[in-house]
């Protein structure tokens, strides 16, 4: 269960750093990069040509819109495109830590 407040991202070209601090993180805009820290209990990304790269992903990862690329480095989410089921393109994977 997430402990602190939930870190949110919303532009549009952002670049940012942050700390999940075991929460959901959530991203909505268009060509944003975050790097997420530590471990996020939830990753959901709305908008579209969105990167996110987080260090851990304890229980999902909800993307919407098309574009988007969300990487995981440790954990074992559920993994929900709801942009796919819409017919669009987006890359959900674990890369190595």
């Amino acid at each position: 269960m997430p402990r602190t407040a939930t870190p949110h991202v919303t532009g549009q070209g952002l670049v940012q750093t942050l700390d999940c601090n075991e929460s959901t993180l959530i991203v909505v805009g268009t060509s944003n990069t975050i790097n997420a820290l530590g471990s996020c209990w939830a990753v959901t990304v709305q908008g579209s040509a969105n990167v996110i790269v987080a260090d851990n992903v304890v229980d999902n990862i909800i993307v919407y819109g098309s574009n988007q690329t969300v990487f995981y480095k440790n954990g074992d989410p559920v993994v929900w495109d709801r942009g796919r089921e819409l017919g669009m393109t987006n890359r959900i994977d674990r890369v190595p830590a």
